[in-house]
């Protein structure tokens, strides 16, 4: 049976919403939509008349923090009670209280929600228009290109909170880690590593008063977006570290200590011996505390040793061709420089989307 766009639950987060989230609620059950779940995250006495308001409205379910927990464990509050008790619901689309989003933009996600395939479609505001406040212009193209430099797709509104999936992601939504604003973060990092499409669709740009209703607090929550975005590359940058330790540890204590001195291919068979150690450690490492993953270890290592070939042949063959075409000796050591800083992040980018990425699902 076909799905239809007012099958889709509306979920609405609220942190001390004032009279317009009541108007706004009216006109999405007017557009169509026929269920609604918002969450008080643990908004004061003197704001439950207006959730006392929602509740009233027919097909309109509100959720209560006793205590303010975060905008991602307000979601997962919203996933988990659609989840058990909503079973017709046919997929979620999250907005936010504070007027960004306009009812024609919930309805136009709700629509690509009929499509019969697995996606998370993104809300995308143009940055580039006059109404935008420089600091949000500034921030969205920033954090958009430091999320397309670790985890390859551009994404044109990374922070945007109008967000749409099926129901047999809901459990996907709850499982993927975060409290507070960084939890979006999360999200889209948990899809691409899922290998789980991300459909940019173009919404209205609402900036009301300088965006002066958002809890979104620049610096704190800006870190947090961040340490999410950079946590597994700053474990990827340790784990590397300690590869390093390990490699010329052992290197140094059999050419230094064990072989004798006057052993023919002495240097060699150290370095041969420490990579032969090394390699399964950093292995191990990225496997366990960078990308935690878990599964099919003889497919992963099988592609890890394929990567670590060709990091190597690209390294040495790259510095040797430059060499053929006439650079000079003296140069050798910065090109090596460069060259193996660009593989080293070519050495990331593959092992987060190739050789630890789980295989993708479809529905």
């Amino acid at each position: 049976m076909a799905l239809k766009p007012e099958s889709a639950v509306i979920l609405i987060p609220s942190l001390e919403p004032d009279e317009r989230l009541p108007a706004y609620m009216r006109r999405l059950l007017a557009a169509g939509f026929v269920r609604a779940v918002v969450v008080d995250d643990g908004s004061s006495e003197k704001y439950q008349p207006i959730f006392n308001e929602l509740a009233e409205m027919d097909g309109v379910t509100v959720l209560h923090h006793e205590v303010n927990r975060g905008k991602g464990c307000a979601l997962k509050t919203g996933y988990t009670y659609i989840r058990d008790n909503i079973p017709e619901a046919s997929g979620v689309i999250t907005a936010d209280a504070d007027g960004q989003h306009t009812v024609e933009d919930c309805w136009k996600l709700a629509e690509a929600l009929t499509a019969d395939k697995r996606v998370l479609y993104l809300g995308s505001r143009d940055f580039d228009l006059p109404n935008v406040p420089p600091k949000s212009r500034f921030g969205n193209k920033t954090t958009s290109s430091v999320f397309k430099l670790f985890y390859g797709q551009w994404l044109p509104d990374t922070q945007t909170g109008l967000r749409a999936f099926k129901r047999e992601d809901l459990q996907f939504m709850i499982d993927v880690p975060g409290e507070r604003f960084e939890y979006e973060m999360q999200v889209l990092i948990a899809c691409a590593r899922a290998k789980m499409d991300m459909v940019p669709i173009t919404i209205e740009t609402v900036y009301e008063n300088e965006n002066e209703g958002t809890h979104f607090h620049p610096i704190r929550d800006s870190y947090r977006i961040y340490k999410v975005i950079l946590g597994s590359f700053i474990k990827f940058m340790g784990t590397s570290i300690a590869s390093f330790l390990i490699d010329n540890g052992v290197f140094t204590i059999l050419d230094q200590l064990v072989f004798p001195e006057a052993m023919a291919g002495r240097a060699l068979l150290s370095a041969v011996i420490a990579r032969c150690i090394s390699a399964p450690c950093n292995f191990l490492m990225n496997r366990n505390l960078v990308f935690n993953f878990k599964k099919d270890t003889g497919r992963t290592a099988l592609r890890y040793a394929l990567l670590c070939v060709m990091i190597l042949a690209l390294s040495s063959g790259t510095v040797q061709v430059l060499s053929l075409l006439g650079m000079p000796k003296w140069m050798d050591t910065f090109a090596k420089i460069i060259i193996d800083t660009v593989l080293y992040m070519v050495s990331y980018r593959v092992q987060n989307k190739w050789v630890f990425a789980p295989e993708k699902e479809t529905k």
